[in-house]
């Protein structure tokens, strides 16, 4: 579904305020966040869903926020490595830039782990 103006708007001034600059791309129905060019959080239906990974899975967990899930044509529910922001994010600009920065941390830490593009042979 669809992401109101005010609500992306709302959240980047957020993010702002907790010493973070975003933009946004839509992708997928939705929005992804970008940080510096890294891809962090997903906006759908009016909801932050912020990336995770297992260093801060449980703190994210503990605060009850819950994962991001897509469905296939096929009606097949896939859970990707993001959760809902934890209310308190939501609030203040002090919460989201905590909130964020542990984000941005576990995509940093994704992107590192990925196997870097091979090299076309030189003809």
């Amino acid at each position: 579904m669809a992401n109101s103006p005010d609500f992306l708007a709302h959240l980047k001034e957020l993010m702002r305020g907790g010493g973070i600059a975003t933009t946004s791309r839509a992708m997928f129905g939705g929005h992804g966040l970008y940080a510096d060019g890294v891809f962090f959080a997903i906006v759908d239906d009016d909801t932050l869903f912020l990336r995770v990974d297992d260093e801060i899975r449980a703190a994210f967990e503990a605060l009850g926020c819950a994962p991001f899930e897509y469905a296939t044509k096929e009606g097949v529910h896939h859970a990707m490595s993001y959760l809902s922001a934890p209310d308190e994010a939501l609030e203040r600009p002090d919460a989201m830039g905590r909130w964020a920065r542990l984000s941005l941390g576990a995509a940093l830490r994704a992107a590192a782990k990925k196997k870097p593009a091979r090299k076309k042979p030189k003809r």
